[in-house]
């Protein structure tokens, strides 16, 4: 890897988003809109909005870089751009890497937004740092961006790429423990469950939720969802190809 080619892979990246609006929509304002949607919702129960809540600010990060990193990246191989940089002297960990930061600006932004909206114009009570509560829908849409990369590689087409969604993420919020405490699940279930990061995303977010200082269970949620993170990179660095057959 190159730090310069990296970041010139990032710059490109972060130019062609910014000439997507409707991307750049998608990615920050979204997430905020479905938060008050909530709110609403939740009215008349404002424990589980704080509950709630405090979960989906880790979910909807990965759901959305989920789902915009894996329309690119694969958009960018089958135009042939992918395949015009492999020609040049950019290793598969550059543009790996350029993406992660690229979209890593962006989830950046949009935890800060999400996060600041909830805790300061709805409310949402929590006891811990609303730094632990950023630094989990950071590396929750750092999961979702490698998760992106990851599958793009076995799409042939963007209608197929959104369909890994249902595959890959889906599975996840339906176990993560958002509807139902993982430990009240069939045995198999709540195995299963042990094994996907969305899990340790939702316990790092309920952590922060309800204790004030910084919990061994908490370090122990982010340090999974910090290593499966890196690991789907360094996977996707690997299948990386050219181009979609």
């Amino acid at each position: 890897m190159n730090a310069t080619r990296t970041f010139a892979t990032a710059r490109r990246v972060l130019r062609q988003l910014g000439h997507d609006p409707r991307t750049v929509a998608l990615l920050l304002l979204v997430p905020v809109l479905l938060l008050v949607l909530l709110y609403y919702v939740y009215d008349a129960d404002r424990g589980s909005f704080d509950f709630i809540g405090s979960s989906l600010l880790g979910i909807f990060p990965m759901v959305t870089m989920f789902l915009v990193t894996s329309i690119a990246t694969l958009r960018e191989r089958t135009s042939g751009t992918l395949e015009r940089l492999m020609t040049m002297p950019l290793g598969r960990g550059d543009l790996i890497a350029g993406y992660a930061l690229a979209f890593g600006v962006f989830a950046v932004a949009q935890a800060g937004l999400a996060t600041g909206v909830a805790l300061w114009f709805l409310d949402l009570d929590i006891a811990g740092s609303p730094w632990l509560l950023l630094l989990v829908a950071l590396l929750d849409a750092l999961l979702g961006t490698a998760l992106g990369l990851f599958v793009s590689a076995f799409a042939a087409s963007e209608f197929q790429a959104v369909q890994f969604m249902p595959a890959v993420i889906f599975p996840q919020l339906l176990l993560c423990g958002l509807f139902v405490p993982r430990d009240a699940m069939q045995p198999v279930l709540e195995y299963a469950s042990n094994v996907l990061p969305m899990s340790y995303a939702v316990d790092g977010m309920t952590e922060v939720l309800h204790h004030g200082d910084l919990t061994g269970d908490f370090v122990r949620d982010v340090v999974v969802v910090t290593a499966v993170a890196l690991g789907v990179l360094a996977l996707g660095a690997a299948t990386l190809r050219r181009r979609t057959a």
